[in-house]
């Protein structure tokens, strides 16, 4: 039996899908009525549960009238509904010593809860009340209003979230994507109820939903959960509507031609430097090979970064390599933190680590780099969490899930020529630098 699980969504309400996965795990998906998407993977021995509600909208997907919408919606959700007060949604979860949470990104919002195994009924019916059902009164909008102003100006002192921000408007410009996943001060002040209760209206809804629930589950169960609880919450269940389509991943998106900002921080002790270029889609062939290139360059104590700039010179505590994809493009970046007068020899030598990864890797550090990846992605999937987060973005992003052994042989299938070929085109792309922290 093959182990990739085709995950494109048929139009025929009822199919469903079968899939054994490595050590007994079974992955099962099955499309209910109104087109909603349901993923399981059930583990043997493990008593922990994890639900998790996704819709494939995220702060890109919002028109100039719902700035600021999806990040609303995230807070909302959790104040109440007809049939729950935001209390007796936070005790439902502490009642049982489970936890729930919502998360939400460029592309996709997720609300999630995790509980042990006799408790997911309850964890089910809560989240999917809150989906279907929450109030979005006018009084929690605008006290929830300055809980996110809170939530900003939190992220605006510190200055790692800062750099991050401006790296992406750096390379992407006016781009959605480009844009705060949590909207600025003055998009959240001025956005309406209303506007927020109109992109739920249109985003929200039985085609659009994919419920995917991993560790100490049934599938059969857990169809007739969520069933039972979208039919409470009023969404209509009756008609054949095939689910919503994937995003397009074709689509062009121009690199911004703004290569240096500095945000001037006098209050701060260290400068804190990004450096780099726009990166590779989630579907990107080659997304492999950028973990093993990431990996050498800056993906660990025993990467390249690491060692020239701290382990030999000292100049930094911090200092690593990240890749962020998204439907069709990317971003590639490498960043540090420093004393202010460190700062140019710190920029000069992140700029030649990224030109010498063109110049070719050697044999150890190419397996080093796969025994790494393949190490930390077997450890990220050994709880509930994890699972359930690996069903929904593979549902969204790819249209297929492979076997944890199908992508560790992808990992360690990747050669040294595919990693300099890699290396010399993020070196050869326009670069953008963004420096926060004191005047220089």
């Amino acid at each position: 039996m093959p182990h990739v699980l085709p995950l494109v969504a048929p139009s025929s309400v009822g199919s469903s899908v079968t899939i054994e996965q490595d050590h007994g795990a079974v992955i099962r998906r099955s499309i209910l009525p109104g087109g909603v998407r349901v993923f399981t993977e059930t583990i043997p021995g493990m008593r922990s549960a994890t639900i998790g509600a996704w819709f494939g909208v995220g702060s890109r997907d919002e028109t100039d009238e719902h700035a600021g919408s999806t990040h609303f919606l995230e807070h909302l959700l959790f104040k109440g509904t007809s049939r729950r007060s935001a209390l007796d949604i936070a005790e439902a979860f502490d009642r049982v010593g489970g936890e729930s949470n919502a998360l939400t990104g460029k592309e996709y919002t997720c609300y999630y809860a995790r509980v042990i195994d006799e408790d997911l009924p309850m964890a089910v019916d809560v989240i999917l009340d809150m989906v279907t059902s929450a109030r979005l009164d006018q009084s929690d909008f605008d006290m929830e209003r300055g809980v996110i102003l809170e939530e900003i100006a939190m992220n605006e002192d510190d200055p790692g979230d800062v750099i991050h921000e401006r790296f992406a408007e750096a390379v992407l410009g006016g781009h959605p994507l480009g844009r705060p996943i949590g909207g600025t001060p003055a998009i959240i002040e001025s956005v309406s109820r209303d506007a927020v209760w109109e992109h739920y209206r249109q985003h929200y809804g039985p085609s659009t939903l994919i419920v995917t629930a991993a560790g100490g589950v049934d599938h059969d169960v857990v169809c007739g959960l969520v069933a039972t609880a979208l039919a409470t919450g009023g969404w209509d269940l009756t008609s054949s509507v095939a689910p919503a389509g994937r995003r397009d991943a074709g689509a062009a998106v121009e690199a911004s031609h703004t290569p240096v900002i500095d945000v001037v921080r006098s209050e701060l002790e260290q400068a804190h430097l990004l450096l780099g270029t726009r990166g590779f889609a989630s579907t990107d062939d080659r997304r492999n090979t950028l973990a093993v290139y990431n990996a050498i360059l800056g993906g660990g104590m025993s990467s390249r970064l690491f060692q020239e700039i701290r382990e030999k010179r000292g100049l930094t505590y911090t200092v690593y390599s990240f890749g962020a994809p998204s439907a069709e493009t990317g971003l590639f970046g490498v960043y540090a933190a420093c004393t202010p007068a460190k700062a140019p020899e710190v920029e000069r030598l992140m700029a030649a680590e990224l030109e010498r990864m063109a110049e070719g890797v050697t044999d150890a550090e190419l397996e080093r780099a796969k025994g790494q990846i393949a190490g930390s992605m077997v450890l990220r999937l050994e709880d509930s969490y994890s699972r359930m987060s690996r069903l929904g973005k593979a549902e969204m992003a790819f249209g297929e899930l492979w076997s944890i052994g199908e992508m560790l042989d992808q990992v360690h299938a990747v050669t040294a020529a595919d990693v300099v070929r890699l290396a010399t085109e993020i070196a050869s792309r326009e670069r953008a630098i963004v420096r926060v922290g004191p005047q220089r």
